[in-house]
């Protein structure tokens, strides 16, 4: 019994010690957890950008209007990066229409006298988690000048949206990631495995076929996954059913990302040779795309090395695609950059993939 024992642990261990990349692996996620968790949860949220404008019709700039415009341009704690970056406007129509194309967080209205009925009125985009909230309590806060107290009216562009609504348009993306990783790329190298992949190649199938009928059965997976959860999240969180036209573009928003997201995992898979490895590249994957895509908390909350990444991040062009349309009721214009993002991350991913494969079973 005893020797038994010992003969299937050596065998055992020796198989883990026989793949450094697994063992790095296992090394380098709880890093990866601590630096990059840490960095993009519960950060102080910096550079907010708001509109600061004078009621119409504009005479002169008022005493409030300055002091306001100085103040929230260096309004900061010691040590840090200004909390806000202040733009200024000639007219409150050009800032309320920056604001509603997501230009700002914060419209900012000063009247030509402030009284009882003339008050500071404040605009906030509240379709955003944490930021709302900091807008108008700095706000409130500098709205004490010598001798003056401005009343101050708040209004709510898209209503009152929760945490629970915040975050379950994210989930909504991190479905269809998990949806391309088990249906999809991880059974193509289970067939590579068994052999199945290099049948395929003694057959006329071209292996660019192999790899666009691979991505297109996992991006059908993972958009139907996709759709299954939005309409969950839309019951649960109490959100309101968009209108024909809007579903049809977050529909089209789920395919994209789903194209873009299984390229992307079919790529890298495409370098890996077992089910272990992909396994453990999957896990940093998914918190480095995920916690960096603003499902979680703002991304002006992380550093700037952090924030830096979403660029090339397509989960963060998705949920800044499915907000502006499930919580802020916008259309294909709101979001033309977003699509315009994933479009081309999908295509560069699906040529990589081609490119990766040939070179990997030559």
């Amino acid at each position: 019994m005893i020797r038994g024992t010992v003969a299937i642990f050596s065998r055992d261990f020796k198989k883990f010690l026989s793949n450094p990349f697994v063992l790095l692996m296992t090394l380098i996620m709880p890093i990866a957890y601590l630096v990059v968790f840490g960095n993009a949860m519960g950060g102080a949220i910096t550079g907010v950008p708001i509109g600061l404008v004078q009621e119409d019709p504009y005479l002169e700039e008022t005493p409030l209007f300055l002091a306001l415009s100085e103040a929230l341009a260096h309004r900061a704690e010691p040590g840090r990066a200004e909390t806000f970056q202040v733009r200024v406007f000639t007219s409150e129509a050009s800032a309320r229409r920056a604001l509603a194309r997501g230009e700002l967080a914060a419209v900012v209205v000063v009247p030509s006298e402030v009284s009882n009925t003339h008050a500071v009125r404040l605009y906030l985009d509240s379709s955003e988690f944490a930021t709302p909230a900091l807008v108008e309590g700095g706000v409130r806060g500098l709205l004490v000048v010598p001798g003056t107290r401005a009343p101050l009216e708040v209004y709510r562009l898209y209503g009152e949206v929760n945490y629970f609504q915040f975050f379950g348009v994210g989930v909504i993306v991190m479905a269809i990631f998990m949806s391309t990783m088990m249906g999809g790329v991880l059974s193509l190298i289970r067939d590579w495995e068994l052999g199945i992949i290099e049948g395929y190649l003694v057959t006329p199938v071209k292996r660019s076929s192999i790899v666009l009928g691979t991505v297109g059965s996992g991006t059908i997976k993972g958009f139907l996954s996709g759709a299954v959860i939005y309409t969950v999240v839309l019951g649960i969180t109490g959100l309101p059913v968009p209108g024909p036209g809007t579903t049809l573009v977050v529909l089209l928003v789920l395919f994209m990302i789903s194209a873009g997201l299984t390229s992307l995992v079919f790529f890298i898979a495409g370098r890996l040779k077992n089910q272990q490895s992909f396994a453990a590249v999957n896990g940093f994957l998914n918190l480095l795309l995920f916690m960096t895509s603003g499902a979680f908390y703002p991304t002006l909350g992380m550093p700037d090395w952090l924030r830096a990444f979403t660029v090339v991040n397509p989960e963060y062009y998705a949920v800044h695609a499915l907000r502006a349309l499930i919580l802020r009721g916008q259309g294909l214009e709101a979001i033309a950059v977003d699509l315009t993002a994933i479009g081309l991350f999908a295509c560069a991913c699906i040529v990589l993939g081609i490119t990766t494969f040939r070179r990997t079973l030559e």
